[in-house]
């Protein structure tokens, strides 16, 4: 099932969105509107070698820093996004 990043054209909000089937209607986590407009996302890359499953001091994975230093959230996150 993808994750799929939406920008919401009503509220301005961007959300992540998993989407379990091809029927599947997405809505805006923050206003609940089905005007959405779907983003192109990347996938994360690490720049250095894997320490552990979740970030930590040795890597840099986030936003090209370390996780401390960019307030990463944990996986799939970036400089303190969720």
């Amino acid at each position: 099932m993808p994750i799929f990043d939406y920008l919401c054209l009503d509220c301005g909000e961007t959300s992540e969105i998993l989407i379990a089937g091809s029927g599947d209607s997405p809505q805006c986590n923050s206003c609940n509107s089905d005007n959405l407009k779907k983003l192109l996302s990347a996938h994360s890359s690490m720049s250095g070698p894997l320490k552990n499953s979740m970030p930590g001091p040795g890597d840099t994975a986030c936003c090209g820093s370390s996780p401390g230093e960019a307030s990463c959230a944990g996986p799939g996150s970036c400089c303190g996004r969720g």
